[in-house]
């Protein structure tokens, strides 16, 4: 009796960390246009909103590609650094992010298995913006850099 109470809490404490380690990133984001350097030929994530389902975290981006028509995709899985697959985005068919700490996330964007996007998101100190670099290749092969700053709503 005594070992299924301590493995329930010490269960129930790892859970609770991981829920609170993700806590900055989670909400709806709109992109500050003013601050961002979007790399000409990517496409602008306009709104980005990270929502627990679960014990996963959903992500989903509407945007416009780079021909200006709307895009919409959705991720769910966990900040383990393992890929999940995306719907909606003609660019990529995998995702995996990682939990760095309390403020930062690391990414992979994935297509037929290749990385071709890897990038960086940190989440100010004060929880109102979160700012995401990245670097790769862009679906015609050309090298392509990008920062991207987000308001919280």
């Amino acid at each position: 009796m005594k070992r299924t109470t301590v493995l329930a809490v010490a269960l129930g404490l790892v859970a609770g960390a991981v829920c609170f380690a993700s806590d900055a990133q989670m909400g709806t984001w709109k992109l500050n246009e003013a601050k961002s350097k979007v790399a000409a030929g990517m496409p602008k994530n306009n709104t980005i909103v990270f929502e627990a389902v679960g014990d996963n975290v959903k992500v989903t981006i509407d945007g416009t590609a780079a021909d200006g028509k709307p895009l919409h995709s959705e991720w769910t899985g966990k900040l383990d650094g393992k890929d999940y697959p995306v719907t909606g985005d003609p660019t990529s068919d995998a995702r995996s992010y990682k939990q760095i700490d309390d403020h930062t996330l690391v990414f992979n964007i994935k297509q037929g298995g290749k990385v071709t996007i890897t990038g960086r998101v940190v989440v100010s100190a004060d929880g109102k913006t979160r700012t995401a670099t990245t670097s790769g290749t862009d679906p015609q092969g050309k090298k392509v850099k990008g920062s991207t700053v987000y308001d919280k709503q």
